[in-house]
This record gives structure tokens, C-alpha cells and sequence, in this order.
């Protein structure tokens, strides 16, 4: 459904070694930096249409909204409880620790802040 996602953040020195961390444990490439600017992910071309892509840019500090998030798919149960480790030790805060949620029987997911308080979430589908 989505191609790309672009987000704010007011430090991107903070946002950097937060999605870093979260991405790596995700197996999301990161794919360039700037002062101004992060990538993860990989940009959909015509051979490759399945392709989904994260931009971070500096900007303002994002409003507060309590039902905006971003959430990532993860491979297996351990990857969401990686990402939720590996945020919190980066400067990200507790939304949601990892566990089974309410939307469908094996629905495993976790939930973090950001250093500039985005919403993100990981999530893996699979029973184990």
C-alpha cells in the first residue's frame, strides 16, 4: 500500500542513533545521511515495485497526535522484542512493551517514542 513515508524530527543527531538502532535490529538498510536528512529502506523503481522507502527529515518538532504512529513489520516475535530493546537503549521512551495485542491472535507487537516523540510500532503476525 505505501511506497514512502517521510517524517520530522528537531535533532537529527538523536533521530540517527534512535533509527539506527531500531532499523538494524529490523534488517532495514539505511541508505544515506545528510545533515538534514536520513533514508532507510530502498526506493521503488520499475523493477522493483514492492520496494518501500523512510525518509527523516530535520525539520520543526512534530505535534503531538495521539493516533498517528508508523508501524514496521518484523520477521519474527524476537525482532519486535530487538526493536523495543534497541530503542530504549538509543534514547527512545516506552509506548507499549512487547506482547500480544488485541487486533487478531497472534498479533506481537511493541511500541516506542522517538526522541522527538513520533510514534512507532513493530509488529510480527506470525504464531512463534
Amino acid at each position: 500500500m505505501l511506497d514512502h513515508v517521510s517524517i520530522t524530527v528537531s535533532d537529527i543527531a538523536a533521530a540517527e542513533r534512535f533509527y539506527d538502532a531500531v532499523m538494524r535490529v529490523l534488517d532495514v538498510v539505511k541508505v544515506g545521511r545528510r545533515d538534514d536528512w536520513l533514508g532507510y529502506g530502498e526506493r521503488a523503481r520499475p523493477a522493483y515495485p514492492d520496494r518501500v522507502y523512510l525518509s527523516i527529515r530535520k525539520g520543526a518538532r512534530p505535534e503531538e497526535a495521539l493516533g498517528r504512529h508508523w508501524c514496521f513489520k518484523a520477521k519474527w516475535r524476537t525482532q519486535v522484542d530487538a526493536f523495543w530493546d534497541a530503542g530504549i537503549a538509543a534514547g527512545g521512551t516506552d509506548d507499549g512493551a512487547p506482547g500480544l495485542r488485541d487486533y487478531h491472535t497472534s498479533y506481537y507487537a511493541a511500541f516506542l517514542r522517538d526522541p522527538d516523540g513520533n510514534r512507532i510500532e513493530a509488529v510480527c503476525h506470525h504464531a512463534m
